[in-house]
């Protein structure tokens, strides 16, 4: 210094070398951990991602995903060449020559910002700096700390590199990039905008993908189209610029118009959400189970492939079918009360569930008084109302939105194969992100008449003959406090006897009731429980009209037995469990019932009563309206006060079963008419059955029949329907007055 003369040259170079001492001393402290610890290569070679599960169907469609950050890994393999070409192309053209870090471009970015105040210069970022960004995000985001986040990336890049090949640099950097809106990676990304792998993307299609990456919500071709298309062919430009492209090539891409198939993975949305939300519980009980075995396993970050039972075609028409019915069939129960609606004057029933909502309960805690609360919980506000015809933006209070739920008909609608249990078809609800109730696996309702078919069956088994005939007259019982069931329509049938045929397939309530009697209600009972059924049922003489109540998919695997040689099923929903390479974790086996509930030739006798209800009963208008002439079976179900409508629908290759009702059981239909199964629930199953005669790739199972019956179930059915009482008997018997008697069997109640 002292041979300096000039006094500007000896501080200048002072101040340089302050200058550099200071930026090698706070680079120095950075890199030992004064302003936060760094990731050690030992750390950096063992890094692992959270992967998200994926949810298919039996042929292999994925349908969800169960994830924190939406990411599936893939390798360098299933990358595109384009795609990295793109990549380089656009973020990073000097990748290959450079050690992580773009001097360069950095220097070129300082004098940019520093020097010329241009804030558009970018960050001067490597796609190995970028990488360690993805991997260790910033948590401070001050503009006073961007200096040593930048430093901080620099050395991790550093790191990245002395461990990692250019080729796995790359592969890491597409599996762990945000494309917005939690989505991570380029697999889920394809996934996403295109419903594709990355191995099957397009050269456009990767490079809108790519284009996102500099800005993912402004150039996200879903909500920004024009600036996407135009991100994109910038993209293209950077290709031809670095010779990954000619310009001829480039033009040509560049006229392909922008065109998405976009699938937003949301819990709420997408095919089958009850199904999912399903899986999503037994997948939580099976890694519950695992973790005692030693094996641990997140359903959200493990990177798991669920392989379900779905069909995947069948689930989309069943969803179809299900919106066009309950639609029009919404629109006519409300016709049908009109202004005088539960849901418009019946304020007690309003406030009753006004009481039970969250919100009331919180204000009620916090020592709010009544009158405050429901003055609260009428002040209107803007709000999203969801309808049949979409959501819509109302003026609406908290009341006013329980008035309009609470009005919405639902359903539970299932679909079993009855060889195994497996689950084909799954609607929970009419609505996932406004009905969250599964009406499957949560609900238990009461069946109405589609328990007959299994009073039935333990009168077979009991001994009783299919052609016993039983007196369809209303009777009043002494020992029941005069309860007397009755039939629904007019008709009179006081000296009419039918056969169990006849009134099974024609749903005769006081026919019912007299085979539970002759039969035994404890016999009745068990009967239920060989079937598969374990809900506790009513020891009731009502029991034979359906007052238990049972369990959906309950009730379809005990169907399930009459095309399944006499064996009840437990339907299922998940095949096998994988981890991310495919290698099986478990395999779920069907869970079919080892003894038989009934004799083969009882089930052939039921299966022979429940054809006639579909050819000639309350099912028949699948065959007159709907024009069905596949072999079928089939029981409806109607409950007290029409409150639930039902139907069982057997095929030899498929048990159906549909509920349709309202969440509150203290809102039925107005009118049978509208209410019973064969009008409520039996046109769900009929117009879904429809759709698959129509589709070839269904004929294994819409093609199928039914065996023949032997000669001995023929011979046993072998007799008239109805049989009138003969003279002498009507004679004795008064069309006006009610018969009294005591129903027989112990601990009989009302």
């Amino acid at each position: 210094m002292k041979g300096i003369k000039s006094p500007y040259l000896r501080y200048g170079l002072v101040t340089v070398s302050f200058f550099t001492i200071a930026l090698t001393v706070f680079i120095l402290s950075i890199y030992f951990g004064a302003w936060g610890r760094l990731p050690s290569k030992k750390e950096l070679s063992h890094f692992q991602y959270q992967k998200a599960s994926e949810v298919y169907t039996a042929d292999s469609v994925l349908i969800g995903k169960y994830y924190l950050y939406d990411r599936q890994p893939i390798p360098y393999e299933s990358l595109p060449q384009y795609l990295l070409d793109a990549l380089i192309a656009i973020e990073d053209e000097r990748f290959f020559s450079h050690s992580g870090i773009d001097y360069p471009s950095l220097f070129r970015v300082a004098i940019k910002t520093i020097l010329m105040q241009d804030q558009t210069a970018g960050g001067g970022s490597t796609l190995t700096q970028q990488l360690a960004k993805n991997l260790f995000p910033r948590k401070e985001r001050k503009s006073a700390n961007i200096v040593i986040n930048k430093v901080k990336e620099m050395i991790i890049a550093s790191r990245l590199e002395d461990i990692y090949s250019k080729q796995e640099i790359l592969t890491h950097y597409l599996n762990t990039v945000s494309f917005g809106g939690n989505t991570f990676g380029i697999e889920s990304a394809s996934l996403k905008f295109f419903n594709k792998r990355a191995i099957d993307l397009r050269i456009e299609e990767a490079a809108t993908l790519v284009g996102m990456l500099k800005a993912t919500y402004s150039y996200n071709p879903q909500l920004f189209p024009e600036k996407g298309l135009n991100r994109r062919n910038l993209v293209l430009q950077s290709m031809a610029h670095n010779d990954f492209l000619t310009e001829e090539e480039k033009d040509s891409i560049a006229k392909i118009p922008l065109k998405l198939d976009y699938r937003e993975f949301d819990h709420n949305e997408g095919l089958a959400p009850y199904f999912r939300e399903e899986v999503r519980k037994q997948m939580q009980k099976w890694s519950r189970a695992e973790k005692e075995k030693g094996n641990t396993y997140n359903i959200y970050t493990s990177g798991l492939k669920i392989y379900t039972t779905l069909d995947y075609k069948m689930q989309i028409l069943a969803e179809e079918t299900m919106a066009k019915h309950l639609k029009s069939l919404q629109r006519k129960f409300e016709k049908s009360y009109g202004s005088n609606a539960p849901w418009i004057k019946d304020k007690k029933l309003i406030e009753k569930l006004v009481r039970k909502t969250p919100t009331y309960r919180k204000l009620r805690a916090s020592g709010w008084k009544e009158k405050g609360i429901m003055d609260s919980l009428n002040q209107k506000r803007k709000m999203r109302l969801v309808d049949w015809y979409g959501e819509k933006m109302m003026n609406a209070s908290v009341v006013d939105s329980i008035s309009h739920y609470m009005k919405f008909l639902n359903t539970g609608s299932l679909a079993i194969d009855p060889k195994s249990g497996a689950v084909k078809t799954w609607i929970g609800g009419i609505n996932y992100k406004y009905f969250k109730y599964d009406h499957i696996s949560q609900s238990k309702r009461q069946v109405g008449s589609t328990f007959k078919p299994i009073v039935y069956t333990a009168a077979l088994e009991k001994g009783i003959a299919p052609c016993t005939y039983f007196s369809a007259q209303e009777v009043a019982y002494k020992n029941l406090e005069g309860w007397s069931p009755s039939n629904s329509g007019k008709k009179d049938e006081t000296y009419l006897n039918y056969s169990m045929e006849e009134a099974l397939s024609n749903s005769v309530n006081t026919v019912a009731v007299k085979v539970l009697e002759k039969t035994g209600i404890l016999e009745t009972i068990r009967q239920a429980n060989k079937m598969g059924i374990t809900a506790k049922l009513p020891n009731e003489p009502s029991l034979a009209l359906g007052t238990g109540e049972i369990q959906l998919a309950q009730l379809a695997g005990a169907y399930a037995s009459y095309v399944n040689d006499g064996r009840p099923v437990e339907p299922y929903l998940i095949q096998t469990i994988t981890n991310q390479r495919d290698s099986i974790l478990t395999i779920f086996e069907p869970k079919i019932a080892e003894k038989q509930a009934f004799s083969d030739e009882n089930r052939q006798i039921m299966l022979q009563m429940m054809k006639s209800t579909v050819d000639k009963g309350t099912a028949s208008r699948i065959r007159s309206t709907y024009n069905l002439r596949n072999h079928l079976a089939g029981k409806t179900g109607t409950t007290q006060n029409n409150k639930d409508a039902w139907f069982v629908a057997l095929t030899p290759k498929l048990v159906h079963v549909t509920w349709v009702g309202l969440d509150n059981h203290e809102i039925g239909f107005k009118s049978t008419s509208l209410g019973q199964g064969a009008n409520a629930a039996l046109p769900i199953f009929a117009l879904w059955f429809q759709k698959l005669n129509q589709d070839p790739s269904f004929d294994a199972i819409t093609k199928a029949k039914f065996e023949s019956p032997n000669e001995m179930v023929i011979k046993k059915l072998d007799c008239r329907p109805v049989k009138r009482d003969g003279f002498f008997k009507r004679l004795f018997k008064s069309p006006k007055k009610k018969k009294t008697k005591r129903f027989k069997g112990r601990n009989a109640r009302p």
